[in-house]
């Protein structure tokens, strides 16, 4: 169906590709394409005009997850510079300690506890009474 069309008009598709705002302007005023298809003919594709109507290359939405990936990693790089490695070392020793010591404590408890009382069985309670 498109190799129907006029070549301007197949001009002005691709030049709709370049201006997405352009498009979305559009539909949210409602005034249909052809008033500015006719602007379009008339200034031509380089006017000024049209600057308005760009994508810019932080608007895409792929183009704004790199961004905001790269932005984490350079926080991630900027934070690991000022790290110092000597406390880092120390609080994880620290850590250790505790979690070495809350595992001996558990051991102690669990050692000490007595074993809990049989539970109750019935299959003998009516054994007396068996002829």
């Amino acid at each position: 169906m498109s190799d129907n069309l006029h070549p301007s008009v197949r001009e002005f598709k691709a030049f709709l590709q370049k201006h997405p705002k352009l498009v979305e302007e559009v539909r949210k005023n409602g005034r249909g394409f052809q008033e500015y298809y006719e602007k379009w003919a008339l200034l031509g594709e380089n006017d000024q005009f049209w600057d308005q109507y760009k994508a810019n290359v932080s608007d895409n939405p792929d183009n704004r997850s790199k961004q905001g990936k790269a932005e984490i990693m350079e926080r991630l790089i900027q934070m690991s510079e000022n790290i110092d490695l000597d406390k880092l070392q120390k609080q994880v020793d620290n850590v250790n300690k505790t979690i070495t010591t809350v595992q001996g404590m558990l051991g102690q408890f669990q050692s000490n506890k007595e074993p809990s009382q049989r539970p109750f069985r019935n299959d003998n309670l009516f054994s007396a009474f068996k002829d």
